[in-house]
């Protein structure tokens, strides 16, 4: 077999057998076939496309490539959850424990964030003693002791996915639908989850912006577990604006407090309670959806949700008193509320925000990388006061910065006023629920 073959056959749209496509990836860790040839061949996918079953062998490839997590010593079902990245989405800080005090098992592999905020491992490294570097045993035992742990990704977990999106980083084949799913499904099914909840984000702070092209992303992974034996779903949610109001690393930890408190923003809370329906559902199997969601609400109102995030940040040698008072005392010096430009309008009405614009205002202050070098800062933030469908004026602002300095507070605070669109007519905010996607199809959840 000659990696030029693969290339041409490609090129022509022709189906790839799993052999040719194994064959390929594996020459490609081995670094046996150089870059220049696969990318090639990753222009011609971008070209012309994977069949579904082309999808799912390139995805049980890159598995292949490296290490698999292997939870079988933890019973019952393992069901995990993938974001595909929004601005405020600190939806796992809420969700894991939430759906732990559900008694489903979450063993919770994740990653650092790249762009607008630190990833779920950086906010929960804001909590002092925290670590994230646990090591199988202790990692498993946690999970059979308390049913939840979250921790960093091993070296050897699928380096197939890392190398080949660094390749496509550089060379133009990012936005490939085939290579996005195969890349987000690798990830999970080499962590060892026996069912997959996917939460994909459209708008303009989403990397899907369309609806059309949400709901072919969120098809292509769940096409790809039911071909690889992993029951997924897949929910469609609105990102034209930040979930929830804190945009940060630390201010968000403390906002999934205050949702587990039963306190938080309505779009993170009912968020939180449908992406946990599904995995209790599918964590329990035969269990309806209404009895689910039952279940969550009642881990949610008990107090048991936040009980078991107690139980999550102690067991990792964080404090979870450090929540009562020490965090909040931690947070830059520097409070700014920027107000709207009034330009003769006395009141408004906010008709849009582009939500990717606060999170790079948010990542300018230190909460964000641009590079995988760059070092996070947990204190400081954005804490979003006005959200679409809000009247605001003079004494309504837009938004508090939290900076170490002015010259940056002023400067995410300019970033902030051109992110927001305000006009004189009333309107309801957007739809957060858009759709769940499932092997029986997609049922529109606008109307639910």
């Amino acid at each position: 077999m000659r990696a030029v073959d693969v290339i041409l056959k490609k090129r022509r749209g022709e189906e790839l057998t799993g052999e040719e496509i194994r064959w390929f990836i594996q020459g490609y860790v081995r670094e046996e076939i150089p870059d220049y040839q696969v990318s090639a061949w990753l222009m011609a996918v971008c070209f012309q496309g994977m069949t579904s079953r082309e999808t799912a062998d390139l995805t049980e490839a890159m598995v292949e490539s490296g290490d698999v997590v292997d939870l079988s010593p933890i019973p019952g079902v393992k069901v995990d959850k993938h974001s595909t990245g929004g601005v405020g989405d600190k939806t796992t800080l809420v969700l894991g424990p939430l759906v732990a005090a559900c008694g489903i098992p979450v063993a919770k592999m994740s990653g650092r964030g790249l762009g607008h905020t630190g990833g779920t491992l950086d906010k929960l490294e804001s909590v002092p003693g925290l670590t994230i570097g646990l090591e199988r045993d202790r990692f498993l035992e946690q999970v059979r002791r308390i049913g939840i742990a979250v921790a960093g990704q091993t070296g050897r977990l699928v380096p197939a996915d890392k190398k080949l999106y660094a390749l496509r980083d550089v060379t133009g084949t990012v936005e490939s639908l085939p290579l996005i799913a195969s890349s987000i499904m690798s990830k999970k099914i080499a962590g060892g989850a026996g069912a997959i909840v996917l939460d994909v984000k459209v708008g303009s702070g989403a990397f899907m912006k369309t609806p059309e092209a949400a709901v072919a992303l969120a098809r292509a992974m769940v096409a790809i577990g039911q071909n690889v034996g992993r029951e997924t779903v897949a929910v469609i949610t609105n990102m034209d604006q930040p979930l929830g109001h804190a945009v940060g690393n630390t201010v968000e930890v403390l906002e999934a407090v205050e949702t587990l408190s039963g306190r938080g923003p309505r779009d993170l809370t009912n968020l939180c309670l449908a992406l946990g329906t599904q995995m209790v559902r599918l964590g329990k199997p035969g269990t309806a959806e209404r009895d689910a969601r039952r279940q969550v609400e009642q881990a949610l109102t008990s107090g048991q949700a936040l009980a078991k995030l107690h139980e999550l940040l102690a067991a990792q040698g964080g404090d979870p008193a450090w929540l009562q008072g020490p965090a909040e005392a931690s947070l830059a010096p520097v409070r700014l509320e920027v107000e709207p430009e009034s330009e003769g309008c006395v009141q408004g009405c906010v008709q849009g925000i582009d939500a990717e614009a606060v999170g790079l205002a948010a990542m300018t202050l230190g909460a964000g990388r641009a590079a995988k070098s760059d070092p996070i800062d947990p204190g400081v933030g954005i804490l979003v006061r006005a959200k679409v469908g809000d009247l605001v004026d003079a004494s309504h602002p837009l938004a508090t910065v939290i900076a170490r300095n002015q010259q940056s507070a002023e400067q995410a605070a300019e970033r902030i006023r051109r992110a927001y669109r305000i006009g004189p007519e009333a309107i309801t905010a957007p739809q957060l629920l858009r759709a769940l996607v499932t092997t029986d199809g997609l049922r529109d959840l606008t109307a639910s």
